[in-house]
């Protein structure tokens, strides 16, 4: 890769604004999943889009994306609004829109955030970090099925990585795994943001059976500052996902 040449999660990110709160984007064709982009650097546009409006405040703490149906190839485009500003915390709502089939505006996306002004207080942690292998003892993980945003990413599995046969015989959903974008890139909130979606369906290692899954609704607490996060650099982050109850909902 050309070094002066920008990292293919900032080109995906890249918004042109023609207001506050306004801006255009493009599908990101590097991050494609099935039937859209990557759900992961959807959620990455959304808190892309609350940074340069001029009446930001602090940091984003959290993030909610509802997605009502994939991002077609083309152009988007995304609303950022704050809808209440408190002396600490700020309210936004979110939302991308592509053109539908007579032209028209079309919700595709919604979305909520919470930015705030870090103060120094206490804090602690009750959660402890699970004990593992380091990345280099882990060997990458090599989906069988084809998808332009697996490219985009080193994954390393420390368990529960795909089934090796779909046969049912599926006992477990915990999957830790150490990740890092591809090539490396220094993690930021938006990065975060897209790698809390990097995990394969719970179901498909429950089950150990590949059924159709997508995410429909994604919420991420960032807990660490932004000195925290440049701090880390571009090394892996570790990351455990599990599934709490599996069950039809509709």
């Amino acid at each position: 890769m050309n070094i002066d040449a920008p990292h293919p999660f900032d080109v995906a990110l890249t918004l042109q604004s023609d207001a506050p709160g306004h801006y255009l984007g493009e599908a990101p064709a590097a991050y494609w999943n099935m039937v859209g982009p990557f759900g992961g650097i959807t959620a990455a546009v959304l808190v892309r889009a609350v940074f340069p409006h001029p009446d930001v405040l602090g940091e984003v703490l959290s993030l909610n994306a509802n997605y009502g149906s994939a991002l077609a190839a083309g152009a988007y485009e995304v609303h950022a609004l704050p809808v209440r500003t408190n002396r600490s915390t700020q309210h936004w709502t979110l939302s991308i829109l592509q053109a539908g089939v007579d032209g028209s505006p079309v919700v595709t996306i919604t979305g909520t955030a919470v930015t705030a002004v870090r103060r120094n207080t206490w804090g602690t942690s009750d959660m402890q970090a699970p004990v593992v292998l380091l990345p280099h003892q882990v060997p990458k993980a090599q989906p069988d099925f084809d998808a332009g945003w697996l490219q985009r990413y080193e994954l390393r599995p420390v368990e529960g990585d795909l089934p090796p046969v779909w046969d049912g015989s599926g006992e477990h959903s915990l999957s830790p795994v150490w990740m890092r974008d591809a090539p490396p890139r220094p993690l930021d909130v938006c990065s975060l943001a897209a790698l809390a979606d990097v995990f394969f369906p719970r179901v498909w290692l429950r089950r150990a059976h590949q059924v159709p899954a997508g995410t429909v609704s994604m919420t991420v607490y960032f807990h660490a500052t932004t000195d925290e996060l440049a701090a880390t650099g571009d090394g892996y982050l570790l990351g455990q996902a599990r599934a709490g109850v599996s069950q039809r909902v509709f």
